[in-house]
């Protein structure tokens, strides 16, 4: 199957090894993988800023960049999300229209892709230790992904997944909501590390590292010791 990738700003910028190691699973499942290095960004930021005419911009130049390819995958619900649930608003009415009902339906998180629509859920990959899980609230309520990481996760060899209390609960990032409302937001990155803790959980996963940035910077200014892991790291891991 031929995929197309989406690295979102902050993994190209700051955590390119999840961008890899989402390859090499998408590879080692059977993809054929190509990366258009015109991509920049789904226009998310500017939208939620309220600069709708630049995100439009910025949108239009992302629909030209993934046009004609057969599936886009990407390591992050929450720019999936984005497309599929906000790109309607931009271009409601407009000659892009189509194109956008269209991308809608070919962009695809990873866990997503890899459970729904290849079939794969065991990849061969082996971590040894405890972890437990976090639903992003971009995946779980602006993707619907539930049961699809927890089903990756449970065919890694060596790992034990325990859920923690709260599991559903937002862990304070959401963009610009951890800047403007900062003492709320570490608060509840609090409420979420404490119970990550109390599984005693070597590794927090999740889909989203935007989540995972917010948790794990928490978790190192107060010594918490548990290591923060994208999903396409965990499922690259031992092989």
């Amino acid at each position: 199957m031929n995929v197309s990738i989406f690295v979102p700003c902050f993994i190209d910028q700051l955590y390119p090894s999840v961008a890899f190691s989402m390859v090499k699973v998408l590879e080692k499942a059977g993809c054929t993988v190509s990366y258009n290095t015109n991509q920049t960004c789904c226009g998310q930021p500017a939208f939620n800023a309220g600069f709708h005419g630049e995100a439009k911009d910025v949108c239009t130049k992302f629909l030209n960049d993934f046009a004609g390819a057969d599936y886009v995958v990407a390591p992050s619900a929450s720019c999936v999300g984005f497309v599929r649930n906000y790109y309607h608003q931009l271009f409601d009415n407009s000659s892009r229209h189509n194109d956008v009902k269209d991308l809608a339906n070919r962009i695809v998180e990873f866990s997503e892709f890899m459970v729904k629509v290849l079939a794969v859920d065991n990849v061969g990959a082996q971590l040894n230790g405890r972890a437990t899980y976090h639903d992003s609230c971009a995946a779980l309520r602006e993707c619907h992904i539930k049961t699809e990481p927890r089903q990756l996760l449970t065919n890694v060899t060596g790992l034990e997944l325990i859920e923690m209390n709260d599991v559903e609960t937002c862990c304070g990032f959401g963009g610009s909501f951890a800047v403007k409302f900062g003492p709320i937001s570490i608060a509840m990155a609090d409420q979420k590390l404490t119970n990550a803790t109390a599984t005693q959980a070597h590794y927090l996963i999740s889909t989203d590292m935007s989540c995972l940035m917010h948790i794990g910077g928490y978790s190192q200014n107060k010594g918490a010791g548990i290591k923060v892991m994208h999903l396409a790291e965990v499922l690259a891991s031992g092989w």
